[in-house]
């Protein structure tokens, strides 16, 4: 592949700006630019010139073909951090023959030489974008290869599995047993119990990678917008006390105790006075409608008539002014129950990602349900047709991972049985 290089770090001013460099002559243009590199995985100081003018002071690094990110030849210089200085050096690497990397080319060139599988790419963009704890330790799981040595575990259960039946079928003769034998069922009645888990783990997954959404609900002039505002700590919504101020959906995205999640404060539920008020009250019910949980907000601690669905919270408003609050009661004024609410909030959503699983993407669910599928139809079919299940649930695996091998179930006989002798 041609050499690519990128700033490695983000761009503008800092104390270290850091250029990669990957493919074929990656060593080659950076000793032109700070002399001989140092040896594979140490730094060297180096003076950086171009042309005979210096330009720069960096720390050099050089990774060996097979032992870098990409799986090439990678060099690195750590320069101080002047946007001047990065473009100076882009300048002379493109002179030299480099151009600049795409949009996640060094990650396309570590799956292409092997060094990542699909899932494990999907699981460092997931970490690349965490705002919370809890969506960095889903990320960091998959990043660190959870889920392949996992879906590999599964795969060579597939394998023997297979095996098995593929000589039952190719290879019956006096010493080879012309029934499936019970082995077969045994891998694929665990295999069928642990993908089933993870399946069920897919939405509390999601939901920890996408961030739940909580909505605020109740007739106008409930405090919603001011509950919203306290919550946010700053003015994101309009506090009126004329009826039907909100009209659009406003969200405030959050780190509740290390979930993301996302607020929603939502027109007033009621007969619409106009049809801009019609078209904010719709758009209320269908999004609260959709949200993970409903916060039911009213001064008279009623829930929205057709909205109330389980683990909803219900939640008395302007406890400041009530006599008596038996439930759960906040004041945006006083700051009144502001913290039990949140707290009763973060024990739900909490409760909910308690069985979150390693999917957290609808294609790694999609491969795992075609698994499943294939394997769900072993119990009652012909020899031939288990061992094609077999090979297409094998197959699905290896699309999760982003590879496909179906070479492995000879290799298998061959090991396993003494055939060809």
């Amino acid at each position: 592949m041609d050499l690519i290089f990128a700033e490695a770090t983000p761009p503008g001013r800092g104390g270290v700006s850091v250029i990669r460099l990957s493919g074929d002559g990656a060593r080659a243009a950076a000793e032109s630019l700070v002399g001989p590199m140092p040896q594979a995985r140490r730094s060297y100081f180096r003076d950086l010139t171009e042309g005979g003018e210096p330009v720069d002071q960096v720390l050099a690094l050089w990774f060996a073909a097979g032992a870098s990110f990409t799986g090439e030849e990678v060099a690195e210089l750590h320069l101080h951090g002047a946007p001047v200085v990065a473009r100076r050096v882009a300048v002379a690497l493109q002179n030299l023959g480099a151009r600049v990397a795409d949009a996640g080319e060094f990650t396309r060139r570590a799956f292409l030489n092997g060094r990542m599988d699909l899932a494990e790419i999907e699981g460092l963009g997931d970490l690349l974008a965490a705002e919370t704890e809890s969506q960095r330790k889903l990320a960091l799981r998959a990043a660190g290869g959870e889920m392949a040595r996992r879906a590999e575990a599964w795969r060579d259960l597939l394998i023997e599995a297979g095996a098995l039946v593929e000589v039952t079928v190719d290879f019956a003769d006096e010493d080879v047993p012309d029934e499936v034998p019970p082995r077969v069922f045994d891998i694929v009645t665990d295999l069928v119990r642990q993908i089933q888990r993870e399946l069920d783990g897919f939405g509390a997954a999601e939901r920890v990678r996408q961030g739940f959404e909580v909505a605020i609900i109740g007739p106008p002039n409930a405090g919603k917008s001011s509950l919203m505002n306290s919550l946010a700590r700053r003015d994101v919504a309009i506090v009126s006390e004329v009826a039907g101020t909100t009209r659009d959906v406003i969200e405030v995205r959050m780190d509740l105790q290390g979930l993301a999640v996302t607020l929603l404060d939502t027109a007033g539920i009621r007969e619409a006075g106009d049809t801009v008020e019609a078209v904010g009250i719709a758009r209320a019910r269908g999004r609260a409608e959709a949200a993970d949980l409903r916060i039911h907000l009213s001064p008279t601690a009623e829930p929205v008539a057709g909205m109330w669905q389980d683990e909803d919270l219900l939640v008395q408003s302007k406890a400041d002014l009530a006599a008596s609050c038996p439930g759960l009661a906040i004041s945006a004024v006083s700051g009144e129950g502001l913290d039990q609410l949140m707290q009763a909030v973060f024990e739900i959503l909490s409760n909910r990602s308690s069985n979150a699983g390693l999917v957290s993407h609808e294609r790694q669910n999609a491969e795992l349900r075609d698994a499943k599928s294939s394997l769900d139809e072993v119990y009652d079919a012909p020899v031939e047709l288990i061992a094609e299940s077999l090979r297409r649930a094998n197959a699905a695996l290896d699309r999760l991972l982003g590879r496909i091998d179906a070479e492995d179930y000879l290799d298998r006989i061959f090991s396993s049985f003494c055939i060809g002798k």
